[in-house]
């Protein structure tokens, strides 16, 4: 977004993909994003923006639950909570969430209907398209496990060949023009079969070390290659090709297990396939090894900062209160 701002002053000393005016912004705000997806037929979940704490009450009069409560601005409602979304179960939950998640005067939220599915329904596309929007590198894959579960980021993902996502997406970024890296999300839909966009990210994801074509070609290295000039020789994904999360994905199991939708045997066979991690590397173990101080620090930290501040409490409450009276008593006369 701020290179999108500050293109032409930054084009004197950088190269980068020239996008068509607004385009950025459009596709960072959930609500024009959506409105792009219809307007060029390209299935999506349905979805309300309510201005108003009344336009949520009429939508809970007749809405099937559960539903997708979340902020058309995703950074806004993470600063503020720690979440980007919520499932909500009922008409009361979404009323109690709204009421306490919702900017007054600016309003964020966003509601979207609820697409069932198990991990296999969640599609990823990972792309670069250069100045005439060819894909010239693409990808497809699934997540598998997320963290936090069921809502979150990719914490055990899969290289799996989707023909249909990539055909709806190259012609969807052709149509816009669009110019650049692209992480995108989908929802395949049971109900009626279609593939529906959740989530279009104008830029590099977290998860683009999942996708490494056989001869090492990531979005990164297209990017790279079109930017200097180069031709970039286009790969396919090893099929099954596995990228790993090893302290999110830990958390996330957890609650799959919790939830009885992950089973021990299950979950060691599901470390199959594993070609890379976000941390651990046999050539450089430094990246893991922090990782795992900064974790240990972080309890410890929490525990610290628990005990100042019981310190400060019980220490406050040890000063000696002096009285209003004496207080004025001790003040000195105005002549």
């Amino acid at each position: 977004m701020f290179v999108a701002a500050h293109g032409e002053a930054l084009k004197q000393w950088y190269r980068f993909p020239q996008q068509p005016d607004g385009l950025v912004n459009a596709l960072c705000s959930k609500e024009q994003m959506y409105h792009l997806a219809k307007a060029h037929g390209v299935p999506t979940a349905e979805t309300r923006f309510p201005q108003s704490r009344e336009d949520v009450e009429d939508f809970a009069a007749s809405a099937e639950f559960p539903i997708m409560l979340k902020a058309s601005d995703g950074a806004r409602l993470f600063e503020r909570t720690g979440k980007k979304m919520f499932i909500v179960r009922s008409a009361r939950e979404l009323l109690e969430h709204y009421d306490r998640y919702e900017e007054p005067g600016n309003p964020n939220l966003m509601l979207q209907e609820f697409i069932p599915g198990e991990a296999d329904s969640i599609w990823m596309f990972n792309g670069y398209f250069d100045d005439k929007s060819e894909c010239l590198i693409g990808f497809t894959g699934q997540k598998l496990r997320q963290c936090p579960a069921y809502t979150g980021y990719t914490s055990l993902g899969i290289c799996r060949a989707n023909p249909s996502v990539a055909a709806i997406t190259q012609l969807f970024m052709r149509k816009l023009g669009y110019r650049g890296i692209l992480d995108i999300g989908y929802r395949y839909d049971a109900r009626d079969g279609q593939y529906k966009v959740l989530d279009i990210n104008p830029r590099i994801g977290a998860t683009f070390r999942l996708f490494v074509g056989e001869n090492g070609m990531d979005v990164a290295r297209a990017f790279y290659f079109d930017m200097t000039g180069q031709a970039v020789a286009t790969s396919n994904a090893p099929e099954g090709r596995k990228w790993l999360v090893e302290d999110r994905d830990l958390a996330a199991s957890f609650r799959y297990f919790r939830d009885r939708k992950l089973r021990p045997l299950e979950w060691l066979t599901s470390f199959r396939g594993i070609r890379e991690s976000a941390y651990l590397a046999d050539d450089d173990p430094v990246p893991f090894l922090m990782r795992g101080v900064a974790l240990a620090q972080s309890p410890v930290r929490q525990v610290v900062q628990s005990i100042a501040k019981l310190i400060s409490r019980r220490a406050h409450s040890r000063v000696p209160q002096v009285s209003p009276t004496l207080l004025s008593a001790r003040e000195p006369a105005n002549n």
